[in-house]
C-alpha cells in the first residue's frame, strides 16, 4: 500500500510511523517537507519519505497522489485561519482524491457535535455545531461523504478527542501544554476556560495513527469506508483527576487546578486565539466523553492504557 499523508504535525507522523511499521510506503507531505521527529523513533525509517506541497494546491496534490492508495488529510490550520484557509484545502483533497482514484481519510475531531450531553457515539449522535469551526469540520465531512456516496471517491474520516501525547508540541496539544506540563513541574495548573472536575475525554495520539494505518489498510469495498469512526479512547479524566495522577506518576505533591481570576481571563481576550477558544470552552464546563466501542470492535484494537500513554507522555516532554 501506498499513502501519501498531508500534514506533518504529531498526527500525520505518528500515522506515517504506523503505516510504514505495517509495510506500507509513505510519503510524509507539507509545506515545509519536514519529517517524522524523535517522538515516533530514534531513526529514520525507509519506508518514509518526505516532500513540499501546499495543500491548498489540487494539482499539486494530484501529482504527489498519482500511484497512492490512500491521501491522509492531517492538515490542522491554526485556529484563526480557519474560515480563510480550510475551504480551498477541503476542496483539493478533494479533487485530489477524484483525479487519481487514490481513497480519502479525514483526520477530524469531534467539534461538529457540539456539546452533546451525553456520549459520542458515532452514526447515533447528532451533528449540531455550535459555532463556525464546527460548521467547517461538519462540511468538509458532509461534502466528502456526498462524493463517496455519488461514487466518486471513496472517503473515510477518523474523529479524536483533544489529544495529548509524545509529538504534540507547545500550544498543540490543550493537555500537554495547560495540564501535564505544570503538573508534572509540581505547580498549579491554570487554566483559561471550563471547570477543573468535568469528566473529558482525551485521545492519545499515537492512537490516532494507530487506527488511521488500519482504516487504510481496510479492504476498498468494506463497510470500513463511507463513514466516521471513533479513535479507541480511555475512560474521560477531568483536570483534575489528570494533575493527581500525573503527580503520583513523578512523585511530587498533587496541586489541584484552578482557573485564571476573571480580570486575567478578560486581558488574555485581547487575543485572537483565546476569543477563538470560545467555541470549545462549553465542552470543558460539563461531562464531554467519546465512545469508541465501534472502531475498537471493528478493527481489533484498543485505546492504550492511561497510566502507559501519560508516561510515555511526561518522559517525552521532559526529553524536550
Amino acid at each position: 500500500m501506498k499513502a501519501v499523508i498531508v500534514g506533518s504535525g504529531a498526527i500525520g507522523q505518528w500515522t506515517a510511523h504506523h503505516i510504514g511499521a505495517a509495510g506500507g510506503d509513505v510519503v510524509l507531505a507539507s509545506r515545509s517537507g519536514g519529517g517524522l521527529g524523535s517522538a515516533v523513533g530514534a531513526g529514520p525509517n525507509p519506508r518514509v519519505t518526505t516532500a513540499r506541497v501546499d495543500a491548498t494546491d489540487a494539482n499539486a496534490l494530484a501529482e504527489l497522489a498519482t500511484g497512492a492508495d490512500v491521501i491522509v488529510n492531517a492538515v490542522n490550520p491554526p485556529y484563526t485561519d480557519w474560515d480563510e484557509k480550510w475551504p480551498p484545502m477541503a476542496a483539493g483533497f478533494l479533487e485530489a482524491a477524484e483525479r487519481t482514484g487514490a481513497a480519502l481519510l479525514i483526520i477530524g475531531n469531534l467539534y461538529a457535535y457540539g456539546h452533546p450531553t451525553t456520549p459520542m457515539i458515532e452514526g447515533v449522535t447528532p451533528e449540531a455545531p455550535n459555532g463556525h469551526k464546527g460548521r467547517i469540520r461538519a462540511k468538509m465531512w458532509r461534502d466528502a461523504l456526498d462524493a463517496h456516496n455519488a461514487g466518486r471517491i471513496r472517503a473515510v474520516e477518523i474523529r479524536a478527542a483533544d489529544y495529548f501525547g509524545p509529538g504534540a508540541g507547545a500550544g498543540l496539544s490543550y493537555l500537554n501544554t495547560y495540564a501535564i506540563t505544570p503538573a508534572m513541574n509540581g505547580k498549579t495548573a491554570r487554566h483559561i476556560m471550563g471547570v477543573v472536575d468535568a469528566p473529558h475525554s482525551w485521545t492519545y495520539v499515537p492512537d490516532i495513527g494507530r487506527l488511521a494505518a488500519a482504516v487504510a489498510a481496510a479492504d476498498p469495498g468494506s463497510d470500513a469506508w463511507g463513514r466516521a469512526w471513533h479513535v479507541p479512547t480511555t475512560p474521560p479524566k477531568s483536570l483534575t483527576d489528570v494533575a493527581d495522577d500525573v503527580a503520583a506518576l513523578v512523585r511530587v505533591p498533587a496541586r489541584t487546578p484552578r482557573p485564571y481570576p476573571s480580570f486575567v481571563k478578560t486581558l488574555l481576550r485581547v487575543s485572537p486565539l483565546i476569543r477563538e477558544l470560545d467555541e470549545m470552552a462549553p465542552a470543558f464546563t460539563a461531562p464531554y466523553t467519546l465512545d469508541s466501542s465501534a472502531a475498537e470492535q471493528r478493527f481489533g484494537l484498543a485505546p492504550t492504557p492511561w497510566n502507559e500513554a501519560l508516561d510515555k507522555t511526561v518522559t517525552w516532554l521532559r526529553a524536550g
